[in-house]
C-alpha cells in the first residue's frame, strides 16, 4: 500500500488557493423561522402536479361525502321501517306517541 503524501498548496496557476470554507457559527433555527419574512412561491413548473393532486383530493372528499350521505339515508330508511313495524302493531296506538308517554 503506498504511503500518503500530504502537502500544502501555495499557488494554483499563479493564484492563491481559496481559503478553506469554515461554516459560520450561527444558532440553528427551525425551518419555519428561517422562512420568516420571505415570500414562499411554488415553482411554476410544478403547477400540473398541484392541479392533479387538487383534483384527486376533491374527488376523495366528494366520495367520502357521498358515502356518508348514503349511510345516513340507509339508517334513516331502516329506522323508519322499524318504527312503522313496531309502532303500528298495537290497537289504539296513536301516531306520534312514544312508549314512555302511553298510559
Amino acid at each position: 500500500m503506498p504511503d500518503t503524501i500530504e502537502a500544502e498548496v501555495l499557488e494554483i496557476d499563479g493564484k492563491l488557493p481559496p481559503p478553506p470554507h469554515q461554516p459560520e457559527p450561527t444558532r440553528r433555527e427551525d425551518p419555519w423561522q428561517a422562512m420568516r419574512g420571505r415570500v414562499l412561491k411554488l415553482d411554476s413548473r410544478w403547477w400540473p402536479v398541484w392541479v392533479v393532486l387538487g383534483i384527486i383530493a376533491l374527488a376523495l372528499a366528494l366520495t367520502v361525502g357521498v358515502a356518508v350521505a348514503a349511510v345516513i339515508v340507509v339508517f334513516k330508511v331502516i329506522g323508519g321501517v322499524l318504527r312503522l313495524l313496531i309502532g303500528a302493531g298495537g290497537v289504539g296506538s296513536r301516531p306520534g306517541t312514544s312508549l314512555s308517554r302511553q298510559g
